[in-house]
């Protein structure tokens, strides 16, 4: 029964995966995600339910639009399938839990700031206000231990990118320290920095690969949010571990 339940959630990842990758495209540049329908935005053909089915379409359709060929972006299948996956092992480690949904919002977030930041290096704020009086209420349902670390997190969070951006004169982006309000609200002070230091050398590993292969100077930009995404969801499910291996090498 656990495996049904558990497929049925990487299911309904996959559809709300599909369904995010609008909203990540669309929100930023101020256009609906109901109107148009999804169309190809080159020849502007509207979408069938067989060009919509969540990484089979992309699959069967060969990464090109059925009509004028034009290539398919490899990001959206992989969104997708990324958020199918981290639905059912949300569920396979907490269960039909509050903390689950918790979960399920933080990733939901994630994804969707993935996909704009990939497509706009932007992190829209129409996002993190829809997902903060959401994430808040879960947090109070399911509260950390103690209870008050969700808001010194958020406060942590948002300080420590507030004062890299003040110091590094536009170092850093605006949506990115927004956002940390948010993952400190989740994730609680400790969690929160530790989210940090591993979004950072994510970042820097990721800045150097992507600079020696464009043959580009240091000062190309290249999103940070993919690389906090990955940190907050790692910390997220692993963090105590991480921090109790790390005080035990002392």
């Amino acid at each position: 029964m656990e495996m049904a339940y558990t497929v049925t959630v990487f299911i309904f990842g996959l559809v709300f995966g599909s369904f995010f990758n609008v909203v990540g495209l669309r929100v930023p540049i101020k256009e609906s995600i109901v109107r148009p329908p999804s169309h190809c935005t080159n020849c502007q053909r509207q979408l069938t339910a067989l060009d919509l089915v969540p990484v089979l379409s992309y699959v069967w359709l060969g990464g090109k639009c059925r009509s004028c060929g034009q290539k398919i972006s490899w990001i959206y299948p992989l969104m997708e399938l990324i958020t199918g996956v981290l639905f059912a092992f949300a569920y396979w480690k907490l269960g039909f839990t509050v903390e689950f949904f918790v979960a399920i919002l933080l990733i939901s977030l994630l994804v969707i700031i993935v996909v704009s930041d990939f497509a706009y290096m932007l992190i829209p704020d129409k996002v993190l206000l829809f997902f903060l009086p959401l994430l808040f209420i879960g947090r109070v349902l399911s509260p950390l231990t103690p209870w008050w670390d969700s808001a010194l997190g958020a406060i942590v969070g948002f300080g420590i990118l507030y004062s890299i951006a003040v110091l590094s004169k536009g170092g850093m982006g605006g949506g990115d320290i927004k956002l940390f309000f948010l993952l400190g609200l989740v994730l609680g002070t400790l969690n929160t920095l530790l989210t940090l230091f591993i979004a950072a050398v994510i970042g820097m590993v990721v800045g150097i690969i992507v600079l020696k292969a464009r043959q580009q100077g240091r000062k190309t930009p290249i999103p940070f949010g993919p690389s906090i995404a990955i940190a907050a969801i790692v910390v997220y499910f692993y963090g105590d571990a991480l921090m109790n291996w790390y005080l035990g090498l002392w």
